[in-house]
């Protein structure tokens, strides 16, 4: 076990990249077909709407949080490589995008009961968009965060009445995963608790421990299942890494997971195969390579030093990385839609 493999780094890699990751990411904002429609129908004449109509900035990629991915993705890479991508024609794609009147409609409907079905999923992205924007000190970015600000106190709002209400969590490998959700929340939690408005960090902390601190012996062995995108074990482990504090962390995870440093369970350390990537359920694995290897750096890097998982947890993260990266541009529409958020999170 070597760790970060001679000759490469995240940051590399991501350079390299991003120029290809920002062209699929402005490909997809626009795209509105072929597109998931989900709509509760109270009668026979309660036809869905148009999705571009209903949600006119984030109508794109397939589905409502796919975009919101690909927005964050464009902001984040304009503040980490701007020099790797065409920043003119990023700009220009956001501006019109972010627009206060589009982004006042999509906190309307985030308000109502059809953002029901992006509970915690896409509500935990569009804080972590709200977040990126408001950490950002850029005059456009001030700006785009500033029209975001009612969405974002909807979603906010949202999850707190969800967190007072939600008795178990969900530990399942898709969108509905209650840990992956709450650490995508979990940073603009702390933005609000900074200005003076902690109450969703501390609903969060509090539900994350009630929750989670008491997990031991996780059987990751069972991982992963079909049309998995999330490690159940591992998304758990990277939230518990957020929340407690850095000298309690390695003992809980001793207790979550204790073969680690034997590299078991083989399965967390195996990467998954994807047989058809035309097949959306089937594509999820791609992304759950992705999203294993960005919890595996953030596991190893949350040891501390001397700590000998973190060499092992790192090395997993490379192999993980090695099996997804070169499918997130060029592949089909079912990978390409959403992947590069994936590997823009592993490698920023």
């Amino acid at each position: 076990m070597t760790g970060v493999p001679e000759g490469r780094s995240w940051s590399e890699v991501l350079a390299g990249a991003a120029a290809g990751y920002a062209q699929v990411a402005l490909a997809n904002i626009g795209r509105e077909f072929p597109v998931i429609v989900i709509h509760l129908q109270d009668g026979p004449e309660d036809a869905p709407p148009r999705v571009r109509d209903q949600n006119p900035v984030f109508f794109g990629s397939l589905d409502w949080h796919s975009c919101v991915e690909m927005h964050w993705l464009l902001v984040r890479l304009l503040r980490v490589v701007p020099g790797g991508v065409p920043v003119a024609e990023v700009r220009a794609a956001l501006d019109r995008q972010f627009s206060p009147e589009g982004l006042a409609a999509e906190a309307e409907w985030a308000a109502g009961s059809g953002a029901n079905w992006e509970r915690p999923y896409g509500w935990g992205w569009a804080l972590t968009l709200a977040d990126e924007l408001a950490g950002w000190d850029d005059a456009d970015a001030r700006r785009w965060s500033d029209a975001l600000a009612p969405l974002a106190a909807v979603l906010t709002g949202r999850f707190l009445d969800w967190l007072g209400t939600a008795t178990y969590p969900v530990r399942h490998g898709v969108h509905g995963n209650s840990a992956f959700g709450l650490s995508r929340a979990l940073p603009w939690a702390r933005h609000l608790a900074s200005a003076g408005q902690p109450e969703l960090r501390d609903a969060i902390t509090a539900r994350v421990l009630h929750w989670f601190g008491g997990d031991t012996g996780y059987p990751g062995q069972y991982e992963p299942s079909g049309h998995d995108f999330l490690s159940p074990a591992l998304a758990e482990a990277e939230l518990m890494a957020c929340v407690l504090p850095a000298a309690e962390f390695p003992g809980w995870l001793s207790a979550f997971l204790p073969g680690l440093t034997r590299g078991e369970p083989a399965a967390l350390f195996t990467p998954a195969e994807v047989s058809d990537p035309s097949d959306g359920q089937i594509a999820h694995l791609h992304g759950l390579n992705a999203s294993r290897a960005w919890c595996w750096r953030r596991i190893a890097e949350s040891l501390p030093p001397g700590d000998s998982r973190a060499a092992v947890a790192l090395d997993a993260a490379w192999q993980h990385a090695d099996a997804s990266l070169p499918h997130v541009v060029g592949s089909h529409y079912m990978v390409e839609h959403w992947l590069a958020a994936y590997a823009v999170l592993l490698l920023s």
